[in-house]
């Protein structure tokens, strides 16, 4: 049975506290659906950006920008299509929670073959390796070095199974959940579970811990990109040693990564601070339906819209496409432009 060793020192500790009180204040705060969801798409960027330039992918968050918004940018198809399977993987941790599923083996085999899609060999993406892994670093000339080996491909599976029956007791166990995620993290990284992409799978998964524990914080965050902002600060903090073991002390692990979660939700408020609705304002904050909440991202994205294309992203009839404009119109939040079929509607 996975145990994981780690001691909750007093920075933890004071670190975990403060987070919560954080937590309530972004949940609590009045934010105007379209400033909320910019932010959220922001996030998704800084997250893709982030996760796949730690492995070595080099597009900016302008040219992620623009693959979200399914518009063609010059770079290496590689590094197109690393972005493009993070946030495929993070759609479906997206659907994944809201379906309340269960979290298995299988849902993380699930998150590598969407990171590694069209960039691993399908008998690898999503796939336990079935051969030994090693962390090299490469010297001047051809010398190499073995600086990690991970456990025995035999090994894995009940590993892999081991680590996900301990997240899924450890609300019965009141471990907390920004300490799941920083353990669920570390692990997966050190198991090495995959030929690839084992970085990209841990912090994805992560993630979906975060967001399924209630620790989503309106899904404004992006912790990839704290990682990515001082790499050798990441690799230092999230070194295995030399090789596998299952009771290796994980503290310097978590006070990273809650100290990291911690700056992270505080940028997080700031931003909020910036941008929420005071007392005495005149605008009010309005709850959006999933629908609406993509019409809206879809308009910010692109300028403008009409009632083919709401037709075409929601999947509905025209004239279901035409009430979902109106009702956001008569709500204030978009502005029609012209009359009859040929109108358009853009952010008010």
């Amino acid at each position: 049975m996975f145990k994981p060793k780690y001691t909750l020192t007093d920075e933890i500790l004071k670190n975990i506290s403060y987070i919560s009180e954080v937590k309530n204040f972004i949940e609590t705060a009045k934010i105007i659906p379209v400033s909320e969801i910019k932010l959220q798409r922001m996030a998704l960027i800084r997250m893709s950006q982030g996760s796949t330039a730690i492995e070595g992918n080099i597009l900016n968050q302008k040219q992620v920008e623009n693959i979200l918004a399914d518009k063609k940018i010059d770079a290496p198809n590689r590094d197109v299509f690393e972005v493009k399977n993070y946030l495929s993987a993070l759609k479906y941790i997206g659907t994944f929670v809201k379906k309340n599923r269960k979290l298995s083996s299988k849902t993380i085999l699930k998150i590598h073959r969407l990171v590694t899609q069209n960039t691993l060999e399908p008998t690898d993406s999503g796939c336990f390796r079935a051969r030994p892994v090693y962390v090299v670093r490469h010297f001047f000339g051809l010398n190499k070095k073995i600086i990690y080996t991970a456990p025995t491909a035999k090994q894995v599976p009940s590993l892999v199974s081991e680590l996900v029956s301990w997240i899924n007791q450890s609300e019965n166990n009141n471990i907390h959940p920004i300490v799941v995620a920083a353990v669920a993290h570390q692990e997966i990284a050190a198991i090495h579970p995959f030929a690839d992409g084992n970085g990209r799978t841990a912090r994805a998964l992560a993630t979906l811990i975060l967001y399924q524990k209630g620790y989503d914080f309106r899904r404004l965050f992006a912790l990839e990109d704290y990682y990515n902002s001082d790499r050798q600060k990441y690799y230092q903090a999230i070194n295995c040693g030399e090789k596998y073991f299952s009771d290796k002390n994980l503290t310097n692990w978590v006070s990273y990564f809650i100290s990291g979660f911690k700056d992270e939700i505080n940028s997080v408020k700031t931003k909020i601070q910036q941008i929420s609705i005071k007392v005495g304002d005149d605008k009010k904050q309005i709850f959006l339906t999933e629908d609406e909440q993509k019409i809206i991202s879809f308009i910010d994205q692109f300028g403008q819209a009409n009632s083919d294309d709401i037709t075409k992203i929601l999947s509905v009839s025209k004239r279901t496409a035409q009430l979902r404009l109106l009702k956001l119109k008569k709500n204030g939040l978009i502005k029609q432009i012209g009359q009859g079929p040929s109108s358009t509607y853009i952010i008010y």
